[in-house]
């Protein structure tokens, strides 16, 4: 068995760029038409500097989380002399103002905008604390190119927040280390094109990248979605029901599941495309290629408008004329592992989700005793009564 043979997969389309077909076939080397992919086991985490910032976020309205906070950002300042950025509201929580330890550091802590552009080029990586809301967040936070995120498990699921905070300066030193796996959870780019008008000014189309999935649903109106969904400017079906989820192999876990999607692992190039209660028993949800494109339209002849929303943010209605055009994002969100991805994934789906959780079977041994006389004490009891 030579080399090639032994090679592992890298790329989308082919065991390797360089896969030649028979004497004459090959692909074709234009970068642009073939996606290639991490090998998972080669995914580490690298600093080409030591990293000097940090942005923390937690989970919000939450007083639990405000003990772990306090340790943190104060464990970062003054043991490891990082500069701890956090959201301003931070700093107005009342419940945190009370805190003595809080009041010492309060002014080391460097505080950012919402929607600033050069947050991306200011962070080295982020820590979250909380539940899986606070990395969503993160995600929303950064529009482009993310820092590795850490999040540790503070909240009521968990699915994507590995870390437990017991050890936390020992996992956060690994970290800073480079001692760590990532998982690369790829995004979805989603853009609404708006219907022009001729008395009206054109908007503005909306771009956003999210983590999760696109959701387009009937919002209020009492009739069924009518929506027409293409795929790489091919119609491909209409969609009759309550609506359609398009998700990332991270989000299929998450609402996807709930409506009879499969969970695929999040290192898998893919797109998900689930229906929401169809008016049909033989629409089944599929999986097509990440980096194609979905175009998303209210069928001309549909009885009402359609509603949108992103990673559950940013709802808004998608009318007649208008468009969504969802595709793979470049800018993946790169989270920190605290196993490896294998193990962190199928941990989160025990854990979580009660993945094949049932009685076990008991052994044929540990049964055959009981066989055994429940069938002598029948054979008796005939010959009793005979």
């Amino acid at each position: 068995m030579d080399d090639a043979e032994l090679r592992r997969t890298r790329s989308l389309n082919a065991p390797s760029p360089v896969q030649q077909f028979g004497p004459c076939g090959r692909i074709m080397k234009n970068s642009a038409m073939i996606m290639t992919i991490q090998d998972p086991a080669s995914q580490r985490l690298t600093w080409y500097k030591p990293p000097l910032t940090v942005l923390v976020i937690k989970k919000i309205r939450d007083n639990s989380v405000l003990p772990p906070f306090v340790q943190l950002v104060t464990w970062l300042i003054r043991e490891k002399r990082m500069v701890v950025f956090v959201e301003a509201s931070v700093l107005e929580d009342p419940a945190l103002a009370r805190d003595l330890r809080f009041r010492e550091i309060r002014d080391k802590l460097k505080t950012f905008k919402d929607g600033t552009d050069d947050l991306q080029d200011r962070i080295d990586f982020i820590v979250c604390l909380g539940g899986d809301g606070t990395l969503l967040y993160a995600s929303l936070l950064f529009q482009q190119s993310v820092p590795p995120v850490m999040a540790f498990h503070l909240g009521s699921l968990g699915f994507l927040t590995p870390f437990e905070f017991n050890n936390f300066r020992e996992q956060v030193t690994n970290v800073l280390e480079g001692h760590a796996a990532l998982t690369l959870r790829s995004r979805l780019r989603c853009i609404i094109t708006r219907k022009e008008e001729e008395d009206k000014e054109p908007r503005p189309p909306t771009n956003l990248l999210v983590l999760n999935e696109v959701v387009v649903d009937r919002g209020p109106s009492p009739y069924l979605s009518n929506i027409d969904l293409f795929i790489e400017g091919k119609h491909v079906t209409s969609v009759q029901g309550d609506g359609l989820i398009v998700s990332t192999p991270t989000g299929s876990t998450a609402y996807a599941v709930a409506a009879g999607a499969s969970m695929i692992h999040p290192s898998v190039p893919a797109i998900m495309i689930t229906p929401i209660c169809p008016h049909s028993l033989s629409f089944r949800p599929i999986v097509v290629p990440a980096g194609v494109e979905l175009k998303i339209s209210v069928s001309p002849d549909s009885r009402n408008t359609s509603w949108v929303s992103f990673d559950g943010r940013s709802r808004q209605e998608l009318f007649h004329g208008d468009s969504l055009r969802v595709t793979t994002s470049i800018y993946p969100v790169p989270s920190i592992c605290a196993t490896d991805q294998i193990t962190d994934w199928f941990d989160s789906l025990a854990e979580c989700l009660h993945w094949n959780v049932r009685k076990k079977q008991k052994h044929l041994d540990e049964l055959s005793d009981l066989t055994h006389s429940s069938s002598n004490d029948t054979l008796d009891s005939l010959d009793r009564d005979s």
